[in-house]
């Protein structure tokens, strides 16, 4: 098992290499400037759109927009934002949360451009439900049927093997048995049964508990690293500047000893910033086309918002804290032990509530991690083998969740990684491919609000 965890490693280490990363930023970075830092001038209205109940835009699909954005999210927030932040700046040192700031801020064109296309180009199913994504966009725009399969392909690995099962059930199943002293058995097999109940519901039941959970969720969380930041607000300044210096000095924080780089400290916030927010992935549009909605780009702004609250909000929530704290630096703990530690530290006297808010935050994240990825292995599972295969993949997926308990961790979470990549080589092809689509309809839109207004 040793010798097959290293090779994996390896293996991993090639795909999240710097081509992968420099193609994620590259088309990012592209994308940001053919488009005039739209992501940065129009976010208000983004916001705007996003709780907006104008009817006008109520088109085809099967749920509004904020749902979609909701399932989106649900499978986006997880075990990253808490887990994944704590490995970045353990690793690369505070300077990788700066650098997961620069993933978000291009990786909001990017899922813009997800967005838009998978409004443009979705098709409905034979149940009549909307599908859309990368595998469809490959498809229909570019051409590349193959690519658009293994797309489809590497989306249900995902699901299966990493992000959707058995690395979110394990981080409840063990936070649970820390914390309330439940079996894990005991958990898994709950946990198999509601995500059974929830998923066999389809969009509109996934999307529901979505739109329930993930506010709550979210907000939950980042009230209670709010609460850390403000109680230790004179030691914010001077966090804030250390992870700066860090991000270009990395001797700021280490003194030089462990030898990290600007390299190393770059490629683990970018690397982890995407996989939290999952921008280039091309997982987001899969949601973003169930949304009811007439414009393309209307969603694209809604779908970038995603990567904002992931990223920009809850992320930052977390490194923060890991900051003040100094827990980032911590060797004693690791994983979401490390994020634990910090939220206890934080909280000074009452240490248990910070654990409590860790442990409720990473049960909700994972599992609504779980149902969201249900539901994008479900669409890849469709565009492969058409709806007669939904319900086989439905019931592997619960078998795979219920068998979670017998996974070594590990190999696991490298598996996720590789699979987590290859999944987004399709899909930038398909963006940079599509690149003169996406600033047209940018450019035609924007236009035809101009000549409203002037009218």
């Amino acid at each position: 098992m040793e010798n097959l965890t290293q090779l994996f490693s390896k293996i991993d280490d090639l795909v999240w290499g710097p081509p992968l990363l420099i193609l994620l930023i590259g088309t990012g970075v592209y994308l940001t400037i053919k488009l005039g830092l739209l992501q940065i001038f129009k976010l208000p209205l983004a916001f705007k759109y996003l709780f907006s109940k104008d009817e006008d835009y109520d088109g085809d699909g099967d749920i509004s927009s904020f749902a979609a954005l909701c399932t989106a999210l649900a499978a986006t927030i997880g075990t990253g934002n808490i887990v994944g932040v704590a490995t970045a700046l353990a690793a690369g040192g505070p300077g990788a949360l700066f650098w997961m700031w620069v993933a978000a801020l291009f990786g909001m064109a990017t899922k813009y451009a997800e967005g838009l296309l998978a409004i443009k180009y979705r098709v409905v199913d034979k149940n009549g439900q909307m599908s859309g994504g990368p595998m469809y966009y490959i498809e229909k725009g570019l051409g590349i049927k193959w690519l658009a399969k293994a797309f489809a392909f590497f989306g249900i690995c995902v699901a299966l093997l990493g992000m959707g099962t058995f690395t979110q059930v394990n981080s409840i199943s063990s936070a649970i048995n820390i914390t309330f002293k439940v079996p894990q058995f005991a958990t898994i097999a709950l946990l198999t049964i509601i995500v059974g109940l929830i998923t066999i519901g389809g969009i509109k039941k996934i999307s529901k508990a979505a739109e329930l959970i993930v506010p709550f969720m979210a907000i939950f969380y980042v009230l209670g690293a709010l609460i850390i930041l403000i109680t230790n607000i004179s030691k914010l300044p001077e966090a804030i500047s250390l992870i700066v210096r860090s991000a270009f000095s990395p001797s700021a924080a280490f003194g030089g000893a462990l030898g990290v780089t600007i390299l190393t400290s770059m490629q683990k916030g970018i690397a982890r910033g995407v996989f939290s927010n999952e921008s280039g992935l091309g997982s987001a549009p899969i949601a973003a086309a169930a949304a009811k909605t007439k414009s393309c780009v209307r969603q694209g702004l809604i779908s970038m918002t995603g990567t904002f609250i992931d990223t920009i909000i809850v992320c930052t929530m977390t490194g923060l804290t890991l900051v003040i704290t100094g827990m980032w630096n911590s060797t004693e703990y690791s994983g979401a032990q490390v994020t634990t530690e910090a939220f206890k530290a934080g909280f000074g006297n009452f240490p248990m509530i910070g654990q409590f808010i860790v442990t409720i935050g990473l049960i909700f994240f994972a599992f609504t991690t779980i149902i969201g990825w249900n539901y994008y292995g479900e669409r890849c599972t469709e565009y492969l083998f058409g709806v007669k295969g939904i319900l086989p993949y439905k019931i592997i997926f619960l078998v795979a969740i219920a068998s979670s308990i017998f996974m070594k961790l590990e190999l696991i979470w490298i598996v996720a990684d590789i699979v987590n990549g290859l999944m987004a080589l399709p899909n930038l092809v398909g963006l940079i491919g599509l690149r003169k689509v996406i600033i047209g309809e940018t450019t035609s839109y924007f236009n035809q609000i101009k000549l409203n207004k002037a009218a």
